[in-house]
């Protein structure tokens, strides 16, 4: 059940800010954030599948997966997390990626699927969950901010719109400078606030609907204790200089990692 927020050319200094709290049971193995691929691709893995939720590549591309939330799943689904592994190691570009995908997307569970480019400054949006208005499969991503929930991309979910105007307020505050990793980890994603049932999407039980509904999502569930793994900051100035925060839990502890690097060909 993870949510992310993210700005897309649309900052004086970056051009890409993007806040993601990954939701998992704490008995799944993860591994944390770091350079894998030969030192080409630097995420977070998941010690399971092999896949990953956020990870980025030296050349510039940028991928990140969240779960679509429903009731029924595929029992031989194939795993959601390679499709951004896959993107990092293409030379495709985001669109034509998104289009490849959408052939056999109906082979996985639902999901929704963001793949950037920063050199071409592009970005795709690829569901298997299609809305009511649109019969695509496939968005190019227009700049501005926009939240991923476990809905389709901007679905106002209450948790969705708090961290958008959260996310809104700490740019504002900052103006043309620059943002910190760790203030937006702990004044936006660490947030605890449940919505009244009322509000919910009523997908799955009040309780369980009740216990997502936060940004950061720590419950105990029939299958063990679920909630944020870890939180991710990715950012990316125009010149080229990323830098990728992220706080993970490893034994009831929350451990900070941060990689700085040059996008190659900005």
């Amino acid at each position: 059940m993870c949510i992310a927020a993210f700005l897309w050319q649309a900052h004086p200094l970056y051009s890409l800010v993007l806040l993601l709290n990954r939701d998992e049971y704490r008995s799944r193995p993860t591994k944390p954030l770091e350079w894998w691929e030969c030192g080409e691709i630097l995420g977070g893995r998941d010690g399971l599948a092999g896949g990953t939720w956020l990870a980025c590549s030296r050349n510039g591309r940028v991928a990140f997966i969240t779960n679509f939330r429903e009731v029924q799943s595929l029992p031989q689904a194939k795993s959601r997390g390679e499709l951004p592994v896959r993107f990092l190691k293409s030379q495709k570009s985001p669109l034509d990626f998104a289009k490849e995908v959408a052939k056999g997307a109906h082979l996985y569970n639902g999901f929704n699927l963001i793949i950037a480019d920063i050199s071409s400054k592009t970005m795709s949006y690829i569901t298997n969950r299609q809305t009511n208005d649109s019969d695509s499969l496939v968005t190019e991503v227009s700049p501005g901010i926009h939240i991923l929930t476990n809905a389709q991309l901007d679905s106002p979910w209450p948790k969705a719109q708090r961290l958008d105007q959260s996310f809104r307020e700490l740019i504002n505050k900052n103006g043309d400078g620059e943002l910190s990793a760790e203030e937006m980890v702990e004044k936006i994603m660490t947030n605890t606030v449940k919505d009244d049932v009322s509000l919910l999407p009523g997908i799955y039980s009040p309780r369980t609907e009740y216990q997502y509904s936060s940004i950061f999502v720590d419950t105990d569930t029939e299958l063990g204790r679920f909630g944020t793994r870890s939180i991710s900051v990715l950012s990316v100035k125009n010149s080229g200089e990323a830098s990728f925060f992220e706080r993970h839990l490893e034994n009831d502890a929350w451990i900070d990692n941060h990689f700085t690097f040059q996008i190659e060909n900005v």
